[in-house]
């Protein structure tokens, strides 16, 4: 029997999380008038959820609502160091057999015990083919749940799976017995979890509205009730934390930051993401942009200095690949592609570019100026003479166009991998049959597949290398730039933002 990890415990490790002192009963830490108190604290994301189920989604405006109804089997605190959540313990009975000890006396908002068969039909349904959920890739090589008491599961894996515990941390645990009675339409609109907040209601492209859940195992929030809503346009936002309307805003262009910095109405708080933004583009369906001669001519056209730079106010860093230096698998010996628009003009005549019309699809409000950014790769590659058309969507049917395979041309997109393995970025973007891949390469998919079942590190380090190495040199992306992510909060809560992204209110407290 050999151990792989095994959990410390939580109440010394909660801790270090940066969360401030609470009184006896969850009570405050912090000083503050009743009135404002009594005021929810609204969230202001870029977009609305397309879905409050946890298997229907692959997108952080989701999983943001979702963490703070639900809780995962294991947890990532504000350092990004695996802890205790719903399981307790954990651990390698062999090389495909994970074994879990579940957390006892935990209880769904309707009052129902959380125990082993929840677990079980939350994996098997992220698994089941017929589900298809954007999610089940996380989770592929899961074979089986077996429940050995009400709290102690086995997870058979069809392979070794070294990074199961870091897949686990980013799955919320969901009722066996109420799914089984109100089926997975109504949990995608009608979410209830064991986590801080109880889900009260869901008014689509208006807000979410959740409230504190008294009973949570780890205490009563101090935060009585959160407003999740999406205002796609930046300088709304900014304006609703100034007016009072709003406590934490997502997003803040660079340009407005110093202005904001000097406002006593407001806060800023930063914190290099784990998010890379890319602009990938439609290999599967043949034609100029199937050729690589042609994408790497047009990754030479793009200036991403010039465009970190002057777009984003140098509140960015280009990547040569979608992965950070944090992350396990990251290749240091790369470079992003180089700004050379004369080798562009020479490698798009030798890819026999004829003028066709490339459709680039961007959002608006879902990244940090990432329908600006869209506009300006634009007017870089019509420098060289590439005929670029720009489609802003609307966030769902953006997702959806990548998912159903239906995007055509280039398009921008970010992934946040808080994993933190490269894993959890090639699998979904750039493995043959990842939700979001446009990219497809039987050599890529070997290696990403060879690495995902190895568990020395060294052999999976030096996989994943190879893999970033081929991926780059087919100019699978055109620029990666890793964003940082900028919030503007409140004065009267203190809430530290995550490298991961994550906005959880149970860390949220009343300011002094």
């Amino acid at each position: 029997m050999r151990a792989v990890a095994l959990a410390t415990a939580l109440s010394v490790a909660l801790a270090g999380c940066g969360r401030a002192s609470r009184g006896p009963e969850g009570g405050e830490g912090a000083s503050g008038t009743d009135s404002a108190r009594q005021r929810p604290v609204v969230v202001l994301q870029g977009v609305d959820a397309t879905t409050l189920d946890p298997a229907g989604h692959a997108e952080t405006p989701a999983y943001n609502i979702l963490n703070n109804i639900y809780d995962t089997l294991i947890y990532r605190n504000q350092d990004m160091k695996l802890e205790p959540g719903l399981a307790t313990e954990w651990r390698t009975l062999n090389d495909t057999t994970w074994e879990l000890k579940l957390r006892e006396g935990v209880r769904f908002h309707n009052g129902d015990p959380f125990n082993a068969y929840d677990v079980k039909a939350t994996i098997e349904r992220i698994i089941d083919p017929e589900e298809a959920s954007p999610r089940r890739n996380n989770l592929s090589a899961v074979q089986e749940v077996r429940v050995i008491d009400d709290y102690t599961v086995h997870i058979i894996t069809s392979v070794p799976y070294p990074i199961l515990p870091n897949r686990l941390a980013n799955e919320h645990v969901i009722s066996a017995e109420y799914l089984a009675e109100y089926g997975k339409e109504h949990l995608a609109n009608n979410p209830m979890g064991t986590g801080p907040y109880r889900f009260v209601r869901w008014v689509k492209q208006e807000e979410v509205v959740l409230e504190a859940n008294p009973d949570y195992w780890r205490g009563a929030p101090q935060i009585q009730q959160v407003i999740f809503r999406p205002v796609p346009e930046a300088a709304t936002r900014i304006s609703q934390i100034q007016t009072g309307q709003a406590d934490i805003a997502v997003n803040i262009p660079a340009n407005q930051v110093e202005a904001l910095r000097n406002d006593s109405r407001v806060r800023i708080v930063e914190v290099p993401s784990v998010r890379v933004i890319y602009v990938a583009v439609q290999t599967r369906r043949g034609g100029i942009l199937a050729n690589p001669t042609f994408r790497r001519a047009l990754a030479h056209a793009i200036d991403g200095e010039a465009l970190i730079e002057n777009v984003l106010m140098g509140n960015g860093y280009l990547m040569a690949t979608a992965l950070t230096p944090q992350h396990f698998g990251f290749n240091p010996d790369l470079q992003p592609y180089r700004y050379d628009p004369d080798l562009a003009r020479q490698l798009l005549a030798e890819a026999g570019y004829q003028g066709e019309e490339i459709q680039f699809d961007t959002p608006s409000g879902r990244y940090a100026m990432d329908k600006e950014m869209a506009e300006a790769i634009a007017g870089q590659l019509a420098q060289v003479g590439v005929n670029v058309r720009i489609q802003v969507n609307e966030w769902g049917n953006h997702v959806d166009l990548m998912t159903s395979r239906e995007q055509k041309g280039i398009y921008i997109l970010g992934w946040g991998n808080a994993t933190w393995d490269a894993d959890g970025t090639l699998s979904p973007l750039l493995f043959g049959d990842g939700a979001f891949s446009s990219y497809e390469s039987p050599e890529v998919d070997e290696l990403i597949l060879r690495a995902r079942s190895t568990m020395d590190p060294a052999e999976r380090e030096r996989l994943y290398h190879e893999a970033l190495r081929m991926i780059h040199e087919d100019a699978a992306h055109l620029i990666d730039w890793r964003q940082k992510d900028v919030y503007a909060t409140s004065t009267r809560i203190h809430w530290l933002p995550r490298s991961d992204e994550e906005i959880n209110l149970f860390s949220a407290t009343w300011a002094g």
